[in-house]
């Protein structure tokens, strides 16, 4: 079980960084808007601190269940997660098709094969504070997030069975 887990900014681009686990480096991209300690909805930026693994989502109908110590699920066809300031369920996961605005967890590319909520912005989420930090599948070249930590797939499952609510990441 892994306890600490540093993502640094690269020299350079803010939009990428390093996770460093075990004294080993793996690449990530970081949000568009680099890294922030004053987060808000929509910014594109990455939250500073530390966050904790929360849960984590797969698709399966893209490969078989990750090994994992965090709890568990599936991402069905009707999941989504509300990013609407304005909604009494702002930063939670919803129900697709729902009234407010919100973002699609089945995604129709990889990034969110294997997803994993960070415990930013919750019990209770302060609106317009930033919604949906997840760690979750890179795009090629590392391409920045909305504000989320992405890694190699490959990268992501071999991390996520050590992965527990203990586990910090420390964001700088």
């Amino acid at each position: 079980m892994l306890r600490h887990i540093r993502v640094l900014r690269r020299p350079g681009d803010p939009r990428r960084g390093l996770l460093i686990t075990d004294g080993r480096p793996i690449p990530c991209a970081l949000g568009r808007g680099g890294v922030t300690r004053r987060k808000r909805e929509g910014d594109g930026a990455t939250p500073a601190g530390a966050l904790r693994p929360v849960q984590a989502f797969y698709r399966a109908d893209h490969g078989q269940r990750p090994r994992c110590m965090l709890p568990l699920r599936p991402i069905r066809a009707r999941d989504g997660w509300c990013d609407d300031t304005r909604d009494r369920n702002y930063n939670r996961a919803v129900t697709l098709p729902y009234p407010a605005g919100c973002e699609t967890m089945r995604r129709p590319d990889a990034l969110y094969d294997i997803v994993v909520e960070l415990d930013w912005n919750r019990k209770p989420a302060v609106r317009g504070r930033g919604s949906a930090i997840f760690l979750h599948v890179a795009r090629d070249g590392f391409r920045p997030t909305e504000g989320c930590v992405a890694i190699r797939i490959a990268d992501l499952r071999r991390l996520l069975p050590r992965l527990s609510g203990r586990t910090r990441f420390v964001i700088s």
